[in-house]
């Protein structure tokens, strides 16, 4: 069985890559169709789908800022949005369940506000895997969307709690002074070095911390996210981060084949899927205009709504508990997980196309911005940038010195990642915040006196993207970049790129040549 449903997981994430798809919407398909095909899940994929979770949520704690759970539109989209659309689905449904659709979706005054209540969630899994695979997560609108998944996260623990009235035991006090050993989970993640010792710590840590928190009567994945928020902020965070991303990656692809083994769904349940899948949009509208009255960009609004516009894993959980206590049909937890996976797709394909969206019609979505910025919206550009290196991490950074040696105040660099630009600029590091892939960060700069623009970024279609903006800009300078591949040189060469360095070849000849420089006669070295 394992075999087989690795074997279709991957066949159809293939073909979706190839469609130029999401592999995870190939995932889900593969999880139906073996369900149609007759085949039942044995324990092995859902344990795989477990850790999958438990694992994303520890790397989010790894990266997560508790000061952005505080700030004003975090807090006050989640709770604002959660209260707002529970109002509103929770009558729409009951007036689509007495108008036209009572053979679908016949519900009572309690049925409905659960569903509704099911419904507010958004997919954490979906989110992450989006935010991760566009090299997102880090920027405003992946920081918003994170932190109001978080309290989400949050809200379902408390509504588990209060549904099964069981009351974490007394030992669950003992998890408090948890904060103080801090120093010691940092320092044994720092011995573990460069090696498999490091990914496994890591694994050691999310699924110990998951364990300790069952057992004393508290959600398990709430215990991933807490070890990993103890973590964050060290110095090894990011590469324990990395070294973990292939595992939870694999682990993840579980998960969405068994969202596909819930049920088998009939004509009835589909369609009754169908019609809460248009509730997307409201969802997406509610996230959009409630982010703009707590004065977020409109780019960032929309970006974040686009993101939050899907139904959640934690959804099901919670309608699953609420159909054991009779509180609601078992047929609901069939459709929802269809509809759930419905909504996967739909953000999957639009957000692939968010900022294609956003730089055609900019100018719509703009009129619903406030004229008060929040002071994190508020950019102070550069008037005298000559080089602009877009991307300030471990290669960005290493090309903003060398460049520098050149160049000097002529060199300026560009991060999405706010916590970078802060240290780097206590470091005398010439660099600003600035999304490259928002439109309005190159209209507003002065882009006549720049004459090169570096993309120091991981992700190819990133700099792709940023180099159809910057056209769109009306840039005429240069453009270089960076790619791992030759395939992935030769669609940057035809995207418009001017140069495309191969990260590894350029990087051996690079230490060949300042290694050279260490022989006194290097002239005998070279024909």
């Amino acid at each position: 069985m394992d075999f087989i449903w690795i074997f279709f997981a991957f066949a159809c994430g293939m073909l979706f890559w190839l469609a130029k798809l999401p592999p995870l919407i190939g995932y889900l398909f593969a999880g139906f169709i073996l369900h149609v095909l007759g085949y039942q899940p044995d324990a092995s994929i859902d344990l795989i789908a477990d850790m999958g979770i438990t694992l994303m949520l520890f790397t989010i704690g790894l990266k997560l800022n508790t000061n952005d759970l505080l700030k004003r539109e975090v807090w006050g989209t989640g709770i604002g949005h959660m209260l707002l659309w529970s109002a509103v689905a929770f009558a729409l449904l009951l007036i689509l369940s007495a108008f036209g659709f009572s053979s679908y979706l016949n519900l009572d005054d309690s049925s409905a506000a659960i569903l509704a209540f099911a419904l507010s969630f958004s997919s954490t899994v979906c989110v992450v895997k989006l935010l991760q695979d566009s090299g997102e997560l880090t920027t405003r609108h992946g920081r918003v969307a994170i932190g109001i998944l978080v309290l989400q996260d949050i809200a379902a623990v408390i509504y588990l709690v209060i549904a099964t009235k069981q009351v974490p035991s007394l030992w669950a006090l003992c998890l408090i002074p948890a904060w103080w050993l801090r120093p010691f989970f940092i320092k044994l993640v720092e011995k573990a070095g460069h090696s498999e010792l490091l990914p496994l710590a890591g694994i050691f840590l999310a699924l110990g911390s998951y364990q300790i928190f069952e057992f004393v009567g508290i959600k398990g994945d709430l215990g991933a996210l807490i070890a990993g928020l103890l973590l964050s902020g060290s110095l090894k965070s990011a590469e324990l981060a990395k070294a973990l991303l292939s595992f939870k990656d694999i682990f993840l692809i579980g998960f969405f084949v068994s969202i596909g083994f819930t049920a088998l769904p009939d004509w009835s349940m589909l369609l009754s899927a169908l019609i809460l899948a248009t509730l997307l949009s409201l969802k997406f509208a509610l996230f959009f205009f409630i982010c703009c009255a707590i004065r977020l960009r409109g780019r960032t609004a929309f970006l974040t709504a686009l993101l939050m516009s899907n139904f959640s894993e934690f959804g099901l959980i919670v309608l699953s508990l609420s159909s054991e206590m009779g509180l609601i049909g078992k047929n609901w937890l069939v459709i929802l997980a269809l509809a759930v996976s419905i909504s996967f797709i739909f953000t999957s394909i639009t957000y692939r196309l968010a900022h294609k969206i956003y730089a055609r019609f900019k100018h719509k979505i703009k009129r619903y911005e406030t004229k008060l910025r929040l002071r994190e919206d508020i950019y102070i550009l550069p008037d005298s940038a000559e080089i602009l290196v877009v991307g300030m991490g471990r290669v960005g950074r290493g090309a903003y010195k060398a460049l520098n040696l050149l160049a000097g105040e002529r060199v300026w660099g560009v991060d999405a990642n706010r916590d970078r630009v802060k240290k780097q600029k206590r470091d005398g590091t010439r660099v600003f915040p600035g999304d490259a892939e928002d439109p309005d960060l190159w209209d507003n700069l002065k882009l006549d006196q720049v004459k090169l623009v570096l993309l120091a970024l991981p992700s190819i279609r990133d700099s792709h993207n940023i180099t159809e903006r910057l056209r769109a800009a009306n840039y005429h300078g240069k453009i270089a970049a960076i790619a791992r591949y030759e395939d992935e040189k030769r669609y940057l060469l035809h995207a418009g790129i001017d140069k495309v360095f191969n990260f590894f070849t350029e990087a051996g000849t690079g230490f060949a040549e300042e290694s050279l420089e260490l022989v006194e006669s290097s002239a005998d070295y070279v024909d």
